[in-house]
């Protein structure tokens, strides 16, 4: 491996100083000024403020409805996560066994991902529409009266499907990569030593996309936490009775629809140290499984 060598000590930091300059205004600044925020109290136009130190999160810890909104988070993260690795394998599977049709299946199942979170929103809205919807008809059919605007339960399997139908390409590109990267000798001599596809999945496929599997593990996680604002706020805006009401939207609907600066912001820095500790821990101990 070669290594770069400058002439002049300055020229790599000018060379990193625009990603610095990105990071430093849009995430280290932001932070700062939330952490900050999280301890004062100021009324919705800024005039007043007063230092309250940690009264805003003990009053978090305190609310019924923020309490609701960090369980409803944790079925949400994990439900999206799941459906879209779950799904995204299968399809890299199917993928990994065509030869000629391989290249336009691939281009196909990558288009969702480059749609928006409230488009993909907006289209599953129309597509479970109770009034306008295809699916709550099909479904109706069949027996089942769907209406996610009043059951919680159909609330959740609509924001569900929303967040993963885009994840679901990206975590099939890394797993269509993956599969390609594991030698075709081994899966030949496992099937000479008599085992079926489904031993060989669990012995050699699966083991061997773990590195995979763990990134895409860490990567959904922090999505369903931070980036599904745009799919609750088109389909469902939290209800029906808190029932997808995740963490990120209650921060802005406290901070821009209530005008509780300080509480946002407090729960703001809450989810930020709950994504870093996730992060942590699985970094620290599940990549211990993993096999490199």
């Amino acid at each position: 491996m070669k290594r770069a060598l400058f002439g002049n000590r300055l020229l790599p930091w000018l060379l990193l100083a625009p990603q610095l300059a990105v990071t430093a205004i849009f995430f280290l600044w932001p932070a700062a000024q939330a952490i900050r925020q999280s301890f004062l109290r100021e009324d919705a136009f800024g005039l007043s403020t007063s230092f309250v130190g940690l009264a805003n999160y003990a009053a978090l810890w305190g609310s019924a409805e923020y309490l609701n909104a960090v369980r409803v988070t944790a079925i949400f993260a994990v439900a999206t996560t799941l459906l879209s690795l779950g799904v995204a394998l299968v399809l890299a599977l199917a993928v990994d066994r065509l030869v000629r049709a391989g290249k336009v299946y691939t281009t196909l199942l990558v288009w969702p991902y480059a749609v928006a979170p409230a488009v993909a929103g907006i289209l599953w809205w129309f597509i479970f529409n109770p009034t306008v919807g295809l699916l709550p008809y099909v479904l109706d059919r069949v027996g089942y009266d769907w209406n996610h605007l009043m059951r919680p339960r159909d609330a959740m399997i609509l924001v569900v499907l929303a967040s993963a139908w885009s994840r679901i390409s990206y975590c099939f590109l890394f797993f269509v990569a993956g599969l390609q990267s594991i030698p075709q000798s081994l899966h030949e001599a496992a099937a000479i030593d008599g085992a079926g596809p489904v031993k060989r999945f669990f012995t050699i496929t699966l083991p061997l996309l773990s590195p995979t599997t763990f990134f895409l593990l860490v990567v959904n996680i922090v999505y369903a936490m931070f980036e599904t604002f745009g799919v609750i706020d088109a389909t469902t805006e939290g209800g029906p009775a808190q029932s997808t009401n995740i963490m990120v939207y209650k921060v802005w609907f406290d901070g821009f629809i209530g005008q509780n600066l300080g509480s946002s912001a407090a729960q703001s820095v809450i989810l930020m140290l709950i994504v870093i500790a996730l992060t942590v821990i699985q970094f620290r101990w599940i990549e211990k499984r993993v096999a490199y």
